[in-house]
């Protein structure tokens, strides 16, 4: 039986969302670097180096590794939305981490001001929010589909913060057949649960399923291990980290069609 339904990750797959966070960096720092005479590029560089480290002392960091949360969601995120009691734990300690990371990446240039501080983070969350960019292939390729395979958003990720992400392009979620999100789910890409979870709200067999996304780490080798095909979408000809090898590769989500006509 050929492919009867495709699964799409989120971020960095149909939204870009690295470069929504690049762009609220940037004018986050352009601020900062007009009150205090530092340069922008350095500052950003800083803050995400601190913001980095910081997120891994908190005792939150292993379960946000198992959703996949990263730390640059965690700089804009509020985290107030779902069961697991490290969410809890999240929304008492973001606030902090947010502010934190921000002072810290001041600090490494001797500028020491926790009001600055506090007024970037919220800046930082402001900015990002006010950019759910797109990327231009996406709707048109969903368009395309919808109709003729199943389609499932499977992303990972706090349920809030994801939710939040997809209302700001209401366009996209009646795409999709289903939408499942980690932090609800309980484990994360690559765990092989997350995909047998997924294939048994389609009634599919993982022969039926393409699991397309833009992480070897987690799309791909989690696509892999529940035994489905997988397209790793590679925009930018980053080269390969590990051993894991998808049985496709693209650059463009219109080569899909090309890749389920073949199965």
């Amino acid at each position: 039986m050929g492919a009867t339904a495709v699964f799409f990750d989120l971020d960095d797959t149909l939204l870009w969302d690295e470069r929504s966070v690049k762009e609220a960096f940037e004018v986050t720092c352009q601020i900062a670097a007009e009150e205090t005479g530092l340069d922008a590029a350095e500052l950003e560089e800083a803050v995400r180096s601190q913001a980095r480290v910081l997120y891994q002392t908190y005792d939150f960091y292993e379960f946000t590794t198992m959703i996949g949360i990263s730390p640059f969601e965690g700089l804009w995120g509020k985290f107030n939305v779902g069961t697991q009691l490290e969410f809890r734990r999240m929304a008492e300690l973001i606030p902090e981490y947010q502010k934190e990371s921000w002072r810290r990446g001041l600090s490494q240039f001797g500028v020491e001001d926790e009001e600055l501080a506090q007024q970037l983070a919220q800046k930082f969350g402001a900015e990002r929010r006010l950019r759910p960019l797109v990327y231009e292939e996406t709707y048109q390729v969903l368009h395309e589909l919808k109709g003729n395979y199943k389609l499932l958003l499977l992303t990972n990720g706090c349920p809030g913060l994801q939710q939040e992400k997809l209302d700001g392009v209401p366009e996209l979620s009646p795409y999709f057949d289903e939408i499942i999100i980690s932090g609800s789910f309980g484990k994360g890409k690559p765990d092989k649960s997350i995909f047998d979870h997924a294939l048994s709200r389609l009634g599919i067999t993982p022969h039926e399923a393409v699991m397309v996304g833009d992480k070897l780490s987690t799309d791909i080798k989690g696509g892999l291990a529940a035994g489905l095909k997988t397209a790793w979408i590679n925009r930018n000809g980053k080269p390969y980290h590990s051993n894991i090898q998808p049985d496709f590769e693209i650059k463009h989500l219109s080569e899909l069609h090309r890749i389920l006509d073949t199965l």
